[in-house]
């Protein structure tokens, strides 16, 4: 169970409002029992206000009582219905002595894997659309220079997001190669008079 907002605060109020247990409320709070029992004690908190946790959407309303009434109990915490966010991997930083790298693992993955969306290489290796246009007409201005490499070796990128995005190109290009049949299917049919 993770430890409530301001377990601290939490353990102050619990001592200073309940009757619960002091291993209650270190069960409850995260913390050691001699840690709440000194916090009881005033040796530990003097100046610490408490947080009252059922005000605050961490315990029910009847938790206290139910664990004052039977010692034994613990402390159930209400679980949070909303997701946890997760952020998003935002822009990629490549230090300086590798940017002159990324021109040879954009043309690595144009050569090994051609039916990989060039947005895939975009955020893959952090780079850009008309980069990777120019890489592949070869307008790019270090044209002679660029050998293909793997992108994983020279550390632009790691081996989980590299096989990711070698799968999901995989998967698309699959489904169109389907729909590229049904397709002919279709025209077959066609020509038939069907």
């Amino acid at each position: 169970m993770t430890a409530p907002l301001m377990p601290k605060a939490t353990a102050v109020w619990l001592v200073e409002k309940t009757a619960l247990t002091f291993e209650q409320i270190a069960d409850f709070c995260g913390m050691h029992p001699l840690e709440v029992q000194a916090i009881a004690d005033g040796e530990v908190g003097k100046g610490i206000n408490g947080y009252d946790p059922v005000k605050n959407r961490q315990l029910p309303a009847g938790e206290i009582q139910r664990c004052e009434a039977d010692t034994t109990a613990r402390l159930k915490k209400i679980e949070p219905d909303n997701p946890v966010v997760r952020r998003t991997k935002g822009a990629r930083y490549t230090p300086l002595a590798r940017r002159h790298d990324r021109p040879d693992a954009i043309a690595f993955l144009l050569k090994q894997y051609p039916h990989m969306e060039d947005k895939q290489i975009v955020k893959l290796l952090g780079t850009t659309k008309d980069t990777i246009d120019k890489i592949r007409t070869r307008q790019h201005w270090n044209t002679p220079n660029i050998k293909p490499r793997d992108p994983v070796i020279m550390g632009l990128c790691t081996q989980m997001d590299l096989n990711a995005a070698i799968n999901l190109a995989n998967e698309k290009a699959a489904q169109k190669g389907q729909l590229d049949q049904q397709n002919e299917i279709i025209d077959e049919l066609k020509n038939f008079g069907l």
